[in-house]
C-alpha cells in the first residue's frame, strides 16, 4: 500500500506538473523555461522542384521531435515560429517527389531551401521508436521497418495488427478477423511491446484471445522494432515493439479531417470514422469517433463460422501547445467492443456449429442460417473497454530537453460464459496502469548524441467480480533507468545503451465457495474461508535484469550501407505464467501456471544491409537469438496418454521453462524499371530451436519451438498513374501473391502443435482520389479483395486451426479455416481548410 500510495502522488503530482505547463502564461511554465521569450527561433525557406525551379504548393515540412509541421504555401515557402533552439531533423515531402531529410539548427531566424528531386523510390523513413531522437532508418543499426499510411490504406485488413502482418519478419496470432496479436520474428505474447503514440499498451497482453485495443482508423503509420527493445522500454519488449502512431496533427493555420466509410463482403462488416483538428498560433487539436460491426465470416469449408461477430466503438480526442520552450500535449481515447469468440462445437453428423444453451450443457442446438447472418452479438461474449489519458511532454531546460510522458490505462474485459444467466461474467479482469517517462536529451556536441532517464509503471488487477478465476489480484511496479548513446562520424554511426530493470510483484490468495442460488463460484474473505476452496495463495517475489545495446551502421555511399547490432533482452514472466490456474473462457483451456519462473533473458545479433537506386531497392537482413529461461505452453496428458481434462470440455497447459535459438532473416527486393511501376518482393524464414536441457528428454516431438511462422513470401505488381485531365491523381492497380509454405518443424510433445500445409492467396486491389476543378481531392475511392479464388487454409498462427470437438473425424478437415475470399470498397472523403480563409 505504501508503495501504491507514494507512486500514485508521484503521477497525480505528474498531471498537475503538465495542466500547468500547458498554459505559458501560468507562473508553473515560467518557472520551467523562464518565460516565453526563453531562447527559440523561427524557420522558414521555400521548397521547391530542383529540376526546374518551379515552387512545390502543398509540399508538407514536418520537425518529428518536435511533432510539429507545415505546409508550404502556392510560392513555396513555409514557416515555422517559437521552436525551441537545437539541432532537429527535418524532413520534406511532396506527391511524386523523394523525401529530402536534414538537420538542421535552430538558433534565431534560420532560413534553409528545400530542392526536391523527382524520384521513383522513396528516400529512407524517418523513424522515432526506442531512439534517443528522429533518425533515418538507413543510419540506425537496430533493424527497424515503417509502414505508412498509404501501405495501411491500400491493402484490406480487419483490424490494426492484421494490416502489418504482411511486413517481412511480421506476423499475427488470430482468434477470428478481429482478435490478432502480432508476433515479430517468431515470438509474441508479453515478449512484443504495442506502443500507442509511444506509450506502452496495456490490456492483458498474457491472453490468448486478448487482442490489441486500439481503433485501427486512428493509426497513421506503424513503426515496428525487430529484436530487443528492453533498453528503451523495459520489460515486454525483449523481441520486439509495434509502435501505433495516431493521425498527426493539422499543420500551422490548417484545419484538417476526412470521413472514411468501409465495407466488406465476407462477413458483411461495415465500419466508419469521421475525424476533423486544427492548429492556429501553436494551439492544436484534433478529435476522431469510429464503429465497425460485422456477421459471422465464411469459408468454403466451414460455411459462417459461428461466434465470430463483433461490434466496435472508439473515441480520441487530443490537445495541443507548441512554443519556443517545446510543446505539451494531453491524449484522451475510448475503445468498447463486443466480441464473440468460437468455441468450435459441431454436430457430429452435419460438422454444423452448435451453441451452448444451458449451464449443465446436456444438449446444444445446431445454429441456424439466421443466427449466423446476424449482426446481432450472442450471449456468450466478451465486452472490452479501454481507457486512456496521457500526456507527452517535451521541455527545453538547459543544455538540454526534458521529455516527460505520463498515463494512465483501465482495461476492463468482462467474458459471458454463462448461457442462463447473461449478464453475470464468467471472467472479469480491471486492470489500472499508471505509466510515467522520463528522459533528458543533451543537445548534440562534436556529433554526440546523450540521453538519460527512467520509465516503468504501476499495475492493478482485479479478478473477483466473476465467477470464473485464471489468474489472482496482483499489483507490481516497474522502475528502469537507462541511458542511451548516438555518435555520428560522418559515414558511420554508433548508437548504444545500457538499463536496469526492476519488478515487483505480488499476488493476492483467493478462496471461493459455490453460491447455493446461482451454482457459481464467488470470493470469500475472513471467517468465510473456512472451508472455502483456496484457487490462488500470496505470492511476492522480485525480478531485476540488466539490458544493453551497441551497434553501428556504416554508409558506404548514398545508396549503399551495412549495419550490425548486438542487444541483450530482459523479459520478467507475466501473471498468467507465474499464477494461472483455471479455466479461461474463450480459448477451451485449463491453464495452470509456475511460481518458480526466472525471468526471460536473450541475446541478439542482427546484420543487414540495404542498397538503393533509381531503379532499385534490395534490403536484406539475418538474425540470431538465444533466450534463456524461455517459457512455453505445453498441453498435459493423462496416465493413459489422452489429454489431461480437469473441467470438461477444456484441456489442460502448464506453462514450462528451457532454453531457445531462434535464427533466420528477411529479404526485400523491389523493382522500379519505370516510374509508375512497381515490382516489389519479400521473403521470411525463422526456425526456432527447443533446447530441453537434458538430452535424454530430447526427441523429435519437442525439439521445435511452438508458433514458429511458416517460410512467408509476398510479390506484388503495381502500376501507379495520374490523370489531371480526367481529375484523377494518385491512381493505382495492383495485383498481389502471398505465399506461405509448409510448416512441420512443429511442437509434437503431448499434441500441443500440430503441422500446417502451405497454401498461395491471390490478392488484387485498385483505387484513386477525385479532384475537383480546382485540383483538390475530394474522394478517395478504394476497391480491395483478399483471397481471390477463395482457397481452404489454415494459417499456423491461427488459434482456431485447434477448435475441434471430433479430432479423429474421418472427413478430413479439422480445426476451423480461416476467411474466404473478402471484397471491400473504400470512400475517403478528406477535408482540408485554410484557417485564414475560413476566419
Amino acid at each position: 500500500m505504501i508503495l501504491k500510495s507514494r507512486y500514485l502522488l508521484l503521477f497525480f503530482t505528474g498531471l498537475a506538473f503538465i495542466s500547468n505547463c500547458i498554459d505559458a502564461q501560468t507562473s508553473m511554465g515560467r518557472v520551467l523555461v523562464g518565460n516565453d521569450n526563453v531562447e527559440g527561433g523561427t524557420l522558414s525557406g521555400q521548397v521547391s522542384d530542383k529540376e526546374k525551379g518551379n515552387p512545390l504548393a502543398g509540399a508538407s515540412v514536418y520537425i518529428p521531435d518536435l511533432k510539429v509541421g507545415t505546409v508550404a504555401d502556392s510560392a513555396g515557402h513555409y514557416h515555422f515560429s517559437k521552436l525551441p533552439a537545437g539541432n532537429y531533423l527535418i524532413q520534406v515531402q511532396s506527391v511524386g517527389y523523394k523525401t529530402i531529410t536534414r538537420t538542421i539548427q535552430i538558433k534565431g531566424n534560420t532560413i534553409e531551401n528545400f530542392e526536391l528531386t523527382v524520384f521513383a523510390i522513396e528516400e529512407s523513413p524517418v523513424i522515432v521508436t526506442g531512439l534517443s531522437k528522429a533518425t533515418q532508418i538507413k543510419r540506425s543499426p537496430v533493424p527497424v521497418v515503417a509502414v505508412n499510411h498509404d501501405y495501411m490504406v491500400s491493402n484490406l485488413s480487419t483490424n490494426i495488427i492484421d494490416a502489418i502482418a504482411k511486413v517481412p519478419g511480421v506476423n499475427a496470432l488470430t482468434t477470428g478477423p478481429n482478435v490478432s496479436k502480432p508476433f515479430i520474428r517468431g515470438l509474441g505474447y508479453n515478449r512484443i511491446l504495442t506502443l500507442f503514440d509511444g506509450v506502452r499498451q496495456e490490456g492483458q497482453q498474457w491472453g490468448d484471445e486478448h487482442g490489441i485495443e486500439v481503433d485501427q482508423y486512428g493509426v497513421d503509420r506503424v513503426e515496428v522494432i525487430k529484436g530487443p527493445a528492453s533498453l528503451s522500454y523495459g520489460s515486454d519488449a525483449l523481441a520486439g515493439v509495434v509502435n501505433l502512431i495516431p493521425t498527426q496533427p493539422a499543420p500551422e493555420g490548417k484545419m484538417i479531417g476526412d470521413i472514411l466509410a468501409e465495407y466488406q463482403t465476407n462477413n458483411g462488416m461495415f465500419g466508419g470514422s469521421a475525424a476533423l483538428g486544427a492548429t492556429k498560433k501553436g494551439f492544436e487539436w484534433n478529435a476522431r469517433i469510429s464503429h465497425k460491426q460485422a456477421t459471422n465470416y465464411r469459408n468454403k469449408i466451414d460455411g459462417r463460422v459461428y461466434s465470430t461477430a463483433f461490434n466496435e466503438t472508439d473515441a480520441a480526442l487530443a490537445l495541443g501547445l507548441h512554443r519556443n520552450w517545446g510543446y505539451s500535449h494531453i491524449s484522451f481515447s475510448l475503445y468498447n467492443d463486443l466480441q464473440e469468440i468460437p468455441d468450435g462445437s459441431r454436430d457430429s453428423a452435419t460438422r454444423k456449429f452448435t451453441k451452448q444453451i444451458t449451464e449443465a450443457d446436456t444438449l446444444r442446438p445446431v445454429v441456424s442460417d439466421d443466427e449466423l447472418k446476424s449482426y446481432t452479438i450472442n450471449p456468450l461474449h466478451q465486452h472490452v473497454q479501454h481507457y486512456r489519458i496521457y500526456s507527452g511532454n517535451n521541455f527545453t531546460i538547459g543544455p538540454g530537453r526534458l521529455i516527460v510522458n505520463l498515463g494512465f490505462q483501465n482495461s476492463q474485459r468482462r467474458e459471458f460464459s454463462h448461457p442462463e444467466s447473461t449478464s453475470t461474467p464468467g471472467l472479469f479482469l480491471q486492470l489500472t496502469t499508471f505509466s510515467y517517462d522520463l528522459k533528458y536529451q543533451l543537445h548534440d556536441f562534436d556529433g554526440w548524441d546523450l540521453s538519460f532517464g527512467v520509465n516503468g509503471m504501476y499495475q492493478d488487477n482485479q479478478v473477483t467480480k466473476g465467477t470464473e478465476f485464471v489468474v489472482p489480484s496482483y499489483h507490481q511496479f516497474d522502475v528502469g533507468p537507462f541511458a542511451l548513446m548516438r555518435k555520428s562520424f560522418k559515414k558511420l554511426d554508433l548508437s548504444g545503451g545500457i538499463r536496469f530493470d526492476s519488478r515487483q510483484f505480488h499476488n493476492k490468495e483467493l478462496y471461493t465457495v459455490t453460491d447455493p442460488v446461482t451454482g457459481f463460484d464467488v470470493p470469500v474473505n475472513g471467517e468465510d474461508t473456512l472451508g472455502a476452496n483456496k484457487q490462488f495463495t500470496n505470492y511476492s517475489h522480485s525480478f531485476s535484469g540488466v539490458s544493453g545495446s551497441i551497434g553501428a551502421t556504416y554508409n558506404f555511399t548514398e545508396k549503399f550501407s551495412v549495419k550490425a547490432n548486438i542487444a541483450r533482452g530482459y523479459r520478467a514472466p507475466n501473471i498468467s505464467e507465474i499464477s494461472s490456474n483455471g479455466v479461461h473462457p474463450g480459448t477451451n483451456i485449463y491453464q495452470i501456471g509456475n511460481p518458480d519462473f526466472k525471468p526471460e533473458f536473450n541475446f541478439q545479433e542482427d546484420v543487414g544491409m540495404e542498397f538503393s537506386s533509381k531503379y532499385v531497392v534490395i534490403s536484406a537482413s539475418v538474425f540470431n537469438n538465444h533466450i534463456d529461461n524461455y517459457i512455453f505452453n505445453q498441453k498435459l496428458l493423462s496416465a493413459n496418454g489422452g489429454d489431461s481434462v480437469l473441467v470438461p470440455g477444456n484441456q489442460t497447459y502448464k506453462f514450462q521453462q528451457g532454453k531457445a535459438d531462434l535464427f533466420g532473416g528477411e529479404l526485400s527486393i523491389d523493382i522500379h524499371p519505370i516510374k509508375q511501376l512497381h515490382f516489389e518482393n519479400s521473403i521470411s524464414v525463422v526456425y526456432g530451436n527447443n533446447k530441453v536441457g537434458d538430452p535424454k528428454l530430447e526427441s523429435d516431438s519437442n525439439k521445435y519451438v511452438p508458433f514458429i511462422p511458416p517460410l512467408h513470401g509476398i510479390s506484388e505488381l503495381r502500376y501507379n498513374f495520374d490523370s489531371k485531365s480526367h481529375h484523377i491523381v494518385n491512381g493505382f492497380v495492383k495485383l498481389q501473391l502471398a505465399y506461405y509454405g509448409n510448416q512441420n518443424r512443429v511442437y509434437l510433445a503431448d499434441n500441443t502443435e500440430t503441422p500446417t500445409p502451405g497454401y498461395a492467396l491471390v490478392n488484387a486491389g485498385a483505387g484513386a482520389g477525385i479532384t475537383n476543378v480546382k485540383g483538390k481531392t475530394i474522394v478517395n475511392i478504394y476497391i480491395m479483395a483478399n483471397n481471390l479464388f477463395d482457397v481452404a487454409y489454415q494459417d499456423h498462427l491461427s488459434r482456431l486451426k485447434y477448435f475441434e470437438f471430433y479430432p479423429n473425424d474421418p472427413r478430413g478437415h479439422s480445426g476451423i479455416y480461416n476467411m474466404g475470399r473478402n471484397v471491400a470498397i473504400k470512400v475517403d472523403f478528406p477535408l482540408d481548410f485554410d484557417l485564414k480563409k475560413v476566419n
